[in-house]
């Protein structure tokens, strides 16, 4: 049933939501902690049901490489991995922004660098909304909050990654995939037949053009330099276009609020706790929660910052948003920055604290 609750992990939240949304076909590598992903697609054994393929792969970069096959046919693949095996997918991320093939990948991120902790971290920030691999490219990151997002942002990163044909991140961590929550499942969606997509997608490589058009090439390969800055150039007017219309972003108790948290992902529902209690103390809090981390919601935080007296940015990791929402802010007012890593998650009582040392 469409309207259905299932209490789900993230990372089950997102294999069932997969199957909904008319996936083709998933590609991916165990590793903690999101490997149950591919446990939940593999026990559910959509092959059967709806036609899609579930692969595990050799490793990650022959994922991310099937991905580039895949998506390259106008089909919707997506793959899944955490922190390190995004590591080892960032050049085929660029060759796919490079040739204009959609495609959806899931970090669950852990703690680093390298080998690290398999807690739960934060710290793929840079790697997530500064592309990660070489050369000017940009790949939309959706930051869900909850398991309910986690589902619901994957019909939303196939339909972002084919609207602007890029590939688009969930960039969620480890509280998220290993919690459990209620989530409504998206309804059934049917796979998409040959003739669809051969309409839809009339640049993929998939032989369907029956002579009625030339041979589709996807490559990011060219070794003439004033083409090859005309192709960047129609990337970065692509990058403006979603940066103007794909900002996403929630405000709680922001209206009246002195002093603002910003946070994303699970630091965000912690934060939200800990804009609660602040209220109970009488102190004006409010929380600010980038769903889009790229493109970052500059113009909001920029307005928030006219009025605010300060900003608290609270993220798992060394600190890393906090420098786009200092960008952002302009200077007009302080913002500092709390967090923890490690695997270590903060506390709404340790935001609180650190909250009162911004106000006083």
């Amino acid at each position: 049933m469409n309207d259905e609750s299932l209490l789900l992990k993230g990372n089950e939240a997102i294999a069932r939501a997969a199957i909904r949304c008319g996936c083709d076909g998933y590609f991916g590598y165990p590793i903690t902690p999101q490997s149950e992903v591919l446990e939940t697609l593999a026990e559910l054994r959509p092959w059967e049901t709806t036609g899609m393929v579930v692969v595990q792969a050799e490793s990650e970069v022959a994922a991310i490489n099937m991905i580039y096959g895949g998506g390259g046919t106008g089909k919707r693949v997506m793959t899944s991995s955490s922190s390190i095996g995004i590591a080892l997918m960032q050049e085929t991320i660029s060759y796919m922004a490079g040739a204009e093939i959609p495609g959806l990948i899931v970090n669950v991120q852990r703690g680093g660098p390298g080998l690290g902790t398999i807690q739960p971290s934060q710290a793929d920030y840079f790697q997530a909304t500064r592309g990660g691999g070489n050369g000017d490219y940009c790949v939309p990151v959706l930051a869900p909050a909850s398991v309910q997002e986690m589902a619901d942002f994957v019909d939303l990163g196939f339909e972002l990654a084919f609207r602007y044909r890029n590939p688009v991140m969930i960039l969620s961590d480890g509280v998220i995939g290993q919690m459990m929550e209620k989530v409504v499942l998206p309804p059934q969606k049917p796979r998409r037949t040959d003739e669809q997509i051969a309409r839809e997608c009339p640049w993929a490589a998939n032989g369907l053009g029956h002579g009625k058009r030339p041979c589709n090439v996807l490559t990011s390969v060219e070794l003439d330099p004033v083409v090859m800055e005309q192709r960047n150039l129609h990337l970065q007017r692509k990058y403006a276009e979603i940066s103007t219309n794909e900002v996403r972003c929630e405000e709680v108790l922001c209206a009246d609020a002195d002093y603002i948290i910003v946070a994303f992902g699970s630091a965000a529902r912690i934060s939200h706790k800990a804009v609660e209690e602040a209220r109970r103390k009488g102190i004006r809090a409010g929380l600010f929660r980038p769903v889009t981390l790229w493109p970052f919601p500059e113009k909001e935080i920029r307005r928030l910052a006219e009025s605010a007296k300060g900003m608290l940015v609270v993220e798992m990791n060394a600190g890393q948003m906090v420098l786009d929402v200092r960008l952002a802010a302009e200077n007009r007012v302080p913002v500092t920055h709390f967090g923890r890593q490690g695997g270590i998650v903060p506390s709404p009582d340790e935001i609180l604290d650190a909250l009162r040392q911004l106000q006083f």
